[in-house]
C-alpha cells in the first residue's frame, strides 16, 4: 500500500468539512484536484471512504478508521517537526547567561570551547553581583546562572560542576609569607580587604570565621575580586579571593597564597536554573558541555 501524506492531508480535511468543496478551498486546491486525490487513496486501500448521498458525504467504516490513523499520523509529523526546529535551535539559537562577577575569570575559557562546537548560537552574557543573580532567577530573565550558593527560597535546579577554593593572599614581602600553618587567630590579628554585605565570599568567610569562634577582622571594603587584589599588592591587608581569580598574579610573582590552618575554604561553583523555565536545546547543550568540561579548568588554579 502506497498512500502519501498529501492524500491522507487532503483526506482528512474534507472529512472535518463534510465537504469536497470546502476542504478543497481550504487547501488551495481545485475541487477536481481533491477528488482525485480521494479516488486515488480509495483505490490503494480498496474500499471507499466516503458515502456520497446526495450533495452530502459521509465517512464509512473504512474512513472513520483510517481518519483515526490520519491523525495520529500528523500528530507525529508535528512531534518531528519541532524535534528538527529544537536540534537547528542547537546551533542557531540563543543562550542567555548571567555569572557572579568572580565567574568571569573561567567563564570566557569554557564559551569558547563552547562556541567552537556551536559556532551560530548568539550568546548574552551579563556580570552581576548577588542581588543581581537572584533578581535574574526570581524575575526569569536568564537562561542559566553560574554561581556559588543558590537561594533556598526558589524553584531551582542547582548542580556542581567545579570546587570554589578561597584562599588568603598577601603581597611577596609580607610577614607571614613562607611561614607554613599559620594558625587561624594569628592570621584573624592581621588588617583584611574584604567583599561588600552581601557577596557569597564575604558570607562564606564570614561563616567559616564564626566556627571559629573569631569575628571578622577590621578592614578596607570593596565591591570586587579586582579591586582586592589590587590593594593587597599595595600592602593595605590580606585578602580571601577564589584561587580562580588568581592565575596571573601568581605567575608574575605579584601575590602570594599563604599556608594558613583549614584553608583553603571549599566552595563550588555551580549551575542554577529555574525548575518551571523551559529547557531550550541550546540550554541543554551548554548545560551538557559544563559538567563534561569544566574540571579540565581546575589544572592551573589548584591552591
Amino acid at each position: 500500500m502506497r498512500i502519501t501524506l498529501k492524500q491522507l492531508q487532503i483526506f482528512e480535511m474534507v472529512a472535518e468539512q463534510q465537504s469536497y468543496t470546502e476542504g478543497a478551498k481550504l487547501l488551495y486546491l481545485s475541487q477536481p484536484a481533491v477528488s482525485m486525490q480521494i479516488k486515488q487513496l480509495e483505490e490503494e486501500i480498496g474500499m471507499p471512504v466516503f458515502d456520497r448521498i446526495g450533495k452530502t458525504i459521509q465517512l464509512t467504516d473504512a474512513g472513520r478508521e483510517l481518519l483515526l490513523h490520519a491523525r495520529s499520523i500528523q500528530i507525529q509529523l508535528e512531534e518531528t517537526q519541532q524535534s528538527m526546529e529544537e536540534l537547528r535551535g542547537i546551533k542557531r539559537g540563543r543562550l542567555h547567561l548571567t555569572m557572579a562577577s568572580t565567574a568571569n575569570y573561567f567563564t570566557p575559557k569554557l564559551l569558547a570551547g563552547f562556541c567552537r562546537e556551536y559556532p551560530d548560537i548568539q550568546i548574552s552574557l551579563s556580570v552581576a553581583n548577588r542581588a543581581g543573580l537572584l533578581s535574574a532567577l526570581e524575575n526569569n530573565t536568564t537562561d542559566m546562572v553560574i554561581m556559588g550558593q543558590p537561594p533556598a527560597n526558589m524553584p531551582l535546579a542547582a548542580e556542581t560542576f567545579m570546587e570554589n577554593p578561597l584562599v588568603v593572599v598577601a603581597p611577596p614581602k609580607h610577614k607571614l609569607v613562607g611561614k607554613k600553618n599559620i594558625s587561624i587567630s594569628e592570621m584573624a590579628q592581621e588588617s583584611f580587604i574584604v567583599r561588600e554585605i552581601g557577596s557569597g565570599t564575604r558570607a562564606a568567610v564570614e561563616r567559616f570565621l564564626a566556627t571559629h569562634d573569631l569575628e571578622r577582622p577590621q578592614g578596607l571594603e570593596m565591591n570586587s575580586s579586582e579591586a582586592i587584589k589590587q590593594a593587597v599588592q599595595a600592602g593595605l591587608g590580606l585578602g580571601v579571593v577564589s584561587m580562580h581569580t588568581l592565575e596571573m598574579e601568581l605567575a608574575l610573582n605579584r601575590l602570594v597564597v599563604l599556608n594558613v590552618q583549614d584553608f583553603p575554604i571549599m566552595r563550588h561553583w555551580l549551575l542554577v536554573y529555574r525548575k518551571d523555565r523551559h529547557f531550550s536545546p541550546v540550554s541543554k547543550a551548554f548545560h551538557d558541555y559544563v559538567l563534561e568540561n569544566a574540571e579540565t579548568l581546575l589544572s592551573s588554579v589548584k591552591p
